[in-house]
């Protein structure tokens, strides 16, 4: 079964352009996945659909009602639903959780817009995320960008393999990629990459990919699990004092 979306936001229009282009496109036209994107003023109050109100205790910026989120998550919630709050102090957005919610059948994206939402929204929701530690102006981008992760994980989306190899699948970041022309200006391709030697690319690959993270993003090399391969691998890359990502290895 595809997977459903829906989402709610007070600007339709900021999530519906994104969703219309390129891969995210390309699903929805196969059937692979259907996104409905609603305007929350629909459950606003009054005449003039107000969605909200003044803080109590005072202070800057207008905070999105609870009784009009109630409202909406009434309207598009069904017992498979996964409601998820995009605000700074949810849990950081990884690709583990990407993967996740790919496995999901619906899901329910709520877009914060001004300080926020009423507190006691977030005992109505089913999980809090945040894309980096920044404040956005709402929740729009972020959920694009959770969305955009998630829907390229379905099933059938993209060839399998990109999927397999691509940063943090495995917990590392991707080795480099190369193209033509072979050389650039005395830049050239590492010479195993065109030997034909399907395991030295392998090995370089994985090399590569630990020289990378290791640079970049020690945190991940730290929370991670090596293989023996990966080990040794990594104790010769600390014992020549690392390189850069160009190293043919």
């Amino acid at each position: 079964m595809p997977l459903e979306v829906d989402v709610l936001t007070l600007f339709p229009a900021m999530v519906e352009g994104p969703l219309g282009e390129s891969i995210p496109a390309r699903i929805q036209e196969r059937g692979l996945a259907t996104v409905r994107v609603h305007d929350l003023r629909r459950w606003g109050l009054g005449r003039h659909r107000t969605v909200d109100d003044y803080t109590y205790g005072g202070g800057a910026g207008m905070v999105l009602r609870a009784d009009v989120v109630a409202a909406a998550l009434a309207d598009v919630r069904r017992p498979d639903t996964t409601v998820i709050l995009l605000d700074p102090a949810g849990s950081v957005f990884r690709q583990a959780t990407a993967h996740e919610l790919a496995g999901r059948s619906h899901l329910v994206f709520l877009c914060p817009r001004y300080e926020g939402v009423d507190d006691r929204v977030r005992s109505m929701v089913d999980l809090e995320l945040s894309i980096g530690d920044y404040v956005l102006t709402g929740g729009e981008l972020a959920a694009l960008v959770v969305l955009d992760a998630v829907l390229r994980l379905l099933p059938g989306a993209i060839d399998e393999a990109s999927v397999a190899e691509e940063s943090f699948a495995a917990g590392l970041l991707e080795y480099p990629q190369y193209t033509r022309p072979a050389d650039l200006d005395g830049a050239a391709v590492p010479p195993v990459l065109v030997s034909g030697h399907h395991e030295q690319v392998r090995k370089w690959r994985l090399r590569e990919s630990l020289r990378r993270t290791v640079d970049r993003r020690p945190d991940l090399i730290e929370d991670r699990a090596l293989t023996k391969e990966e080990a040794r691998m990594l104790d010769e890359l600390r014992g020549d004092g690392g390189g850069t990502d160009e190293a043919s290895g």
